[in-house]
């Protein structure tokens, strides 16, 4: 189990004047090569290189092979480029919890990569936790309790209400196509009179790396859980909605409720273990979604942070 004292991502540093070139011939001298030197180090900080918005391209061919559209996803983000999206459009204020990117869905990126465009005032790391070391800092209780799995629900709207509309969380206005890939996801899904969509997806709350074969926490259920925003936020909600009516909501795979202190369990010691990754501009953060959650830190001023995935 990795100890988060001791362990952070392996930081490479440009040599000479850097640049994307110099990228790609470090890349080339990493011992592992960068599969093996991913699966080893589960992040990767490049520092120096000088990349900027015109030179990003280039650079994720290489860390990203395949980069993937943000389909399913839950989170609010503008796509920027070839499937290159704004990080987490969240208020600056407040922190986001450690997650693993659409881990509630039925695939999910193998690599994600985060590049930052502009660094922030103050604050604003993105924090990295081993997954492994996740599950082993949880009470048994708890771990015990999400051995069935989790059902996360979404309401997602036709244009207008609270958390996404279906047309942005699946990039089509077809419904034929929101089907094909619900069918596809083993979830299940009822188009509502007004237009909404209702989907109810079953998933384990752990998976295995399939190179390691290690077990790791791999679930969203504390964001998707009213009490992971806190006591306020979740009040407020409750006094709108009724907790069927939720943009989106978790219980466990029987449909029976999860604890609020589970999920307050969950949230916190998250992010009390996880190491932080501070950003300057142009670095470029490359990570193991399976091996490593990710989150964010507060921050003041401005903080640009683009991001894109890879199978």
């Amino acid at each position: 189990m990795t100890n988060t004292e001791t362990w952070a991502p392996l930081e490479i540093e440009a040599k000479g004047d850097g640049g994307v070139d110099q990228l790609l011939a470090q890349l080339e001298e990493l011992e592992d090569g960068l599969a093996g030197s991913l699966v080893r180090e589960k992040g990767l900080v490049f520092r120096g290189f000088g990349i900027n918005q015109d030179t990003l391209d280039k650079a994720l061919d290489h860390l990203l092979p395949n980069r993937l559209a943000y389909v399913h996803g839950n989170s609010p983000r503008t796509k920027v480029g070839g499937n290159v999206y704004t990080s987490t459009e969240y208020p600056q204020e407040f922190d986001i919890s450690m997650h693993n990117e659409m881990s509630y869905a039925h695939a999910w990126p193998s690599r994600l990569a985060f590049f930052c465009q502009t660094q922030p005032g103050s604050g604003g790391a993105t924090p990295v936790l081993d997954s492994a070391k996740w599950l082993a800092i949880l009470d048994p209780e708890v771990r015990e309790a999400f051995a069935g799995g989790v059902r996360y629900v979404q309401n997602l709207h036709d244009g207008y209400g609270l958390g996404k509309s279906w047309q942005d969380t699946f990039e089509t206005t077809e419904r034929a196509d929101v089907e094909a890939f619900l069918k596809g996801a083993g979830a299940e899904w009822d188009w509502r009179r007004d237009g909404s969509l209702r989907v109810e997806s079953e998933r384990p709350s752990t998976t295995e790396h399939p190179v390691t074969g290690v077990e790791v926490w791999f679930n969203q259920a504390d964001q998707w859980h009213p009490s992971g925003l806190g006591d306020d936020t979740a009040a407020e909600l409750y006094s709108i909605l009724s907790a069927d009516e939720l943009p989106q909501s978790v219980t466990f795979a029987d449909g029976s409720p999860i604890p609020a202190e589970y999920v307050v369990q969950i949230r916190d010691r998250g992010l009390e273990a996880a190491v932080n990754v501070d950003w300057r501009t142009g670095d470029l953060l490359l990570i193991d979604n399976v091996l490593l959650a990710h989150g964010r830190r507060s921050f003041t001023g401005d903080r640009r942070i683009l991001v894109a995935m890879s199978d």
